[in-house]
C-alpha cells in the first residue's frame, strides 16, 4: 500500500489547522459575545467555588479565541494543539462528569448552557463530538507541519549545495 505524499500530509493538516481553528473561533465568539451567559454554562456544571466560576467564564472565550487565531495561522501548532488537546480534555470530563452526577445542562459549548429539561440533554453527542475534535488536535501534535502555516515560513531553512567534491 502506498503511503501518502508529504504534499497531501501537508494539505491534510492545513484541513486540520482549518477545522480545529473553525472550532475555537465559533465557540469563542459566540461566548464573548455573551459572556452572562458564559458565566450561566460555567456554573451549571457545579464543579468550581464562586471566584472560580467569574474567572474561567471572563477567561474562556478568549482563550478559544487565541487558540483558533493561533492554530489557523500556524504559529506554535504543536503547543497550541497540545493546549486544544488539554482543554478539549477538560471539556469531555465536564460533560461526562454531568451525566454521571445526573446534571441536566447544556454544555454551553457553543452557546447557551446551564439548567435544561432531563430530555433536552445531549450528553453522548456532546462527548462524541468533542472526541473528533480532540482527535484533530492529535493529528497537530503528531504531526504539525502543514500548508501556509507561519511555523513553516518561520522555519524555512537554506538548502545547502554539495559541489562534486563534496563541499558545501
Amino acid at each position: 500500500m502506498a503511503r501518502p505524499s508529504v504534499r497531501a500530509l501537508d494539505l491534510i493538516g492545513l484541513l486540520v489547522r482549518v477545522g480545529l481553528a473553525a472550532v475555537w473561533l465559533v465557540s469563542g465568539a459566540i461566548k464573548v459575545s455573551d459572556l452572562n451567559q458564559t458565566y450561566i454554562a460555567v456554573q451549571a456544571y457545579d464543579l468550581l467555588p464562586a471566584g472560580a466560576v467569574s474567572v474561567v467564564a471572563a477567561g474562556l472565550p478568549f482563550l478559544e479565541l487565541v487558540l483558533g487565531v493561533l492554530v489557523l495561522t500556524g504559529l506554535g501548532t504543536r503547543v497550541v494543539a497540545i493546549v486544544s488537546g488539554i482543554v478539549l480534555l477538560a471539556f469531555i470530563g465536564g460533560v461526562a462528569q454531568s451525566w454521571a452526577r445526573g446534571l441536566t445542562i447544556d454544555c454551553g459549548c457553543f452557546g447557551g448552557g446551564g439548567q435544561v429539561t432531563a430530555g433536552e440533554t445531549r450528553y453522548p453527542q456532546e462527548i462524541a463530538r468533542d472526541i473528533g475534535f480532540l482527535l484533530l488536535a492529535v493529528w497537530l501534535t503528531v504531526r504539525p507541519r502543514s500548508k501556509w502555516s507561519l511555523d513553516g515560513w518561520l522555519t524555512v531553512r537554506e538548502v545547502e549545495t554539495v559541489d562534486t567534491q563534496g563541499r558545501t
